[in-house]
């Protein structure tokens, strides 16, 4: 997830303060990786810098002084481009499972272990997002159904794969 572009996208609704705009991140997107305030505020240095937000003044009180922040026409220009380049499914082939299963098979090592373990992985991260999801609104059962659609995808891979070791070994080793 680009967390500049989140956070632009945020400033869209309205004008907003650092400390305000972080929060909502949380709410929306933060679910067990909270965004920290050195990083909102060190992106927000840069949408001001690249005119993408403007600082509408700055207000005193008991602690720093709070700046508001908002969406300039080339922000709002920027956040519907955005909003309507379509992502590409798995832009890379290479994943890090796909790679250690390869490296694996090539060492001579247990490929079959590797994938048991991963698929125990996969099923606790699952029994945990299914948790997450009882007693939860609608957009963390969204944001949780996600994640569980991916690693069900993976889980398919590891039974595939699983099944075709002998075969993907040969091919390796006689390449």
């Amino acid at each position: 997830m680009n967390n500049s572009l989140t956070l632009l996208g945020l400033l869209s609704r309205q004008a907003s303060y650092g400390y305000d705009l972080k929060h909502s991140y949380d709410r929306y997107f933060g679910t067990g990786k909270a965004l920290a305030f050195g990083q909102v505020y060190s992106t927000l240095a840069r949408m001001v810098r690249d005119e993408l937000i403007r600082a509408l003044g700055e207000e005193t009180g008991g602690g720093p002084d709070r700046k508001k922040y908002e969406i300039t026409v080339a922000g709002q220009d920027t956040v519907r481009e955005w909003l309507f380049t379509p992502d590409v499914p798995s832009e890379t082939l290479q994943s890090n499972l796909f790679a250690k299963t390869v490296i694996a098979l090539l060492t001579d090592d247990d490929a079959d272990r590797l994938l048991d373990v991963q698929r125990a992985e996969h099923m606790a991260r699952m029994r945990q997002l299914t948790r997450l999801k009882q007693d939860s609104d609608l957009l963390h059962v969204l944001m949780c159904d996600h994640g569980l659609f991916h690693i069900e995808a993976d889980l398919r891979w590891i039974e595939l794969t699983s099944a075709r070791l002998t075969q993907l070994k040969k091919e390796l080793l006689s390449a």
